[in-house]
This record gives structure tokens, sequence and C-alpha cells, in this order.
């Protein structure tokens, strides 16, 4: 029988359940309320907060290497959008152009920490900001995480894969975000795929995990 955790991975559609209308007419949603806010409307400011807050702090957990500061950098992230909605002029989506804030977020705050004494065993802080730490998410079936067997994957099948599938951003934004084209984010996308399932069944039978090959 096919765990839940296989079942997450094989799906073809994204972590959400909206279908490709209602998430157009809600990005056109935010994006106004993006542009709004940046005229000092207060009641955009919050709509527009609200309606990315879960994205972007499930997007900066699965690039942190520490899980525990997803709070400051999602906060971090608005702080600077907020600060620069005034260049903001609607050329992509307000949810793209947000989430590469974050990005900046999270590598930023490992340029500030390798800067300080390291608390793990490791230089490459680019690579560590693209590892996926968290734990509960769609994927756990008897202690196997799915961000677990995330972790072994290439770092661009995995973020593609984290852009499309969890945070469910359409491929054509995950191909500018990731700054590549579109064909590259699908075909990132269903080796990842494969390899999870490949781990997934392996881990199952009690196989090493290798979600890389």
């Amino acid at each position: 029988m096919i765990s839940p955790a296989l079942s997450v991975v094989g799906d073809t559609t994204p972590h959400t359940a909206r279908t490709h209308d209602e998430r157009r007419s809600t990005d056109e949603s935010i994006t106004a309320w993006a542009l709004a806010a940046r005229g000092g409307d207060p009641e955009a400011v919050e709509n527009f907060i609200g309606a990315l807050q879960r994205d972007v702090r499930r997007y900066v957990t699965y690039l942190s290497h520490d899980p525990q500061a997803a709070d400051d950098l999602a906060q971090d992230t608005f702080l600077r959008a907020l600060g620069s909605l005034h260049r903001f002029e609607g050329r992509s989506s307000a949810r793209t152009w947000l989430l590469s804030i974050a990005r900046r977020a999270v590598i930023d705050s490992y340029r500030h920490a390798s800067a300080r004494p390291r608390l793990a065993g490791t230089d490459d802080w680019q690579t560590a900001a693209e590892c996926a730490q968290e734990r509960g998410l769609p994927g756990f079936d008897e202690g196997i995480a799915l961000a677990e067997l995330l972790e072994a994957l290439p770092d661009a099948r995995r973020e593609a894969f984290v852009l499309t599938q969890i945070v469910g951003l359409p491929y054509a934004e995950a191909a500018e975000l990731s700054d590549c084209p579109i064909g590259t984010v699908r075909s990132r996308v269903a080796r990842a795929r494969s390899s999870l399932i490949r781990s997934l069944y392996d881990a199952e039978r009690g196989e090493p995990v290798d979600a890389a090959a």
C-alpha cells in the first residue's frame, strides 16, 4: 500500500488545492493590494501581508538552516518589502517579488552568520541556506520526513520542487524567481519527484536514502 508520504510526492498538482484560475485571480488581488499599499493604504498593507504570510514562512523555513529563525526571517522579509514598495511597479506578481526578497533575506542571514563562530560544521553558507529542516509537514509517515529527503536533493531540484509543489508557485513564476527557462523548472521538478518517490520506497524498506540519485 502506498503511504501518505508517497501520495504527496507522487501528486502532480501543487500542494495548494487552488485551481489555476483561482490562483491567477488571487495573485492579481495580491498585486493590486501591493500597489495600493505603495500608495499608503493601510488596509491594503494588511491584506498584502496576510495573503502571503504563510507562503513566505514556508519558503524561508525550507531555505533556512535554522527553522527556529523562520519567524524572524519572515518578519525581515516583510520589513524589507514594505521599505521597497515604492519601487514595486507590478511588472511581476507581488508573490514572486516578495519571495525573491525572502530568498535574499535568508542568504543575507547566512552571510551575517558566517562572520560569527560557526555552530554547525559547514563552511558553505549558501548550501546551508538552501537546506530544508522543517518537521511535521505533509510527507510524514512512520517517522520519515519529506524534509529530510529534500535535503538529499541537488540544490536546484530542491528549490524547484519547494517553489512549485509546496509553496504552490506557478512554473512560470518559479522560472522567473530562479532565473532559468520554464522547461528547466519542469525538468527539475520531475526529476526531484522521481528521486523522492524512489527514496521513500527505499526508506520504507529500511534501505539507505539517496534522493540525489
